[in-house]
């Protein structure tokens, strides 16, 4: 199974992020219900560690706090866009909450992340996109903002690629108590035939 750990956004959140694709060609557009906020990303695994990381993410310990969405921005290789994204504004929370969820993991045998914690929304995957009009896109939308939104929870979800692309599952949600903690929630489901590939 391929795993990631992600804050999911409140649906005025995403109807802003949604609202801002468009004029890049090449793009393609991951779908509103499917924007999330990556905590951390973990990759392949076996069945029987599934559980073992479910029981660790469980243990997570950490105070609700609030994010607010800022700036755009994008990933590139060999100078060629493959990404673009919507920022967060720096929140120590949030990075707190990351270096918890990543020493849980580490805890029951998963390498740690092995790179800088990044907190962005995914919004497009590129390809051969011109670089012209991936930099009008960041220049036009360089001001974006969007409110603080309360965050008191996270989600480990599965992928598996379908024919739309890949299908995300919730393995399992995780709430902060009262006393500081999180504490596993019911095992859901949440599938999307039009996820495009990745995290």
């Amino acid at each position: 199974m391929r795993l990631f750990v992600a804050i999911d956004l409140p649906e005025t959140a995403r109807q802003r992020l949604a609202s801002l694709a468009a004029g890049v060609p090449g793009a393609r557009w991951v779908a509103e219900e499917n924007l999330h906020l990556t905590l951390r990303f973990i990759g392949e695994v076996d069945g029987a560690t599934v559980e073992d990381v479910i029981e660790a993410l469980a243990g997570v310990r950490a105070e609700p706090f609030d994010v607010a969405l800022e700036g755009v921005g994008h990933f590139e290789t060999g100078r060629r866009p493959r990404m673009i994204w919507a920022g967060v504004a720096p929140s120590a929370p949030l990075q707190r909450l990351h270096t918890s969820v990543d020493m849980a993991l580490q805890r029951v045998g998963l390498a740690p992340e092995g790179r800088r914690y990044l907190p962005h929304v995914t919004l497009a995957r590129l390809k051969d996109a011109p670089p012209a009009r991936v930099q009008s896109f960041l220049a036009e939308h360089a001001g974006f903002r969007e409110a603080p939104f309360p965050v008191a929870s996270f989600t480990l979800y599965s992928s598996f690629l379908g024919r739309g692309g890949a299908l995300y599952r919730a393995e399992a949600g995780f709430d902060f108590d009262r006393a500081g903690g999180a504490g596993a929630e019911e095992e859901g489901e949440l599938w999307d035939p039009w996820q495009t590939e990745g995290r």
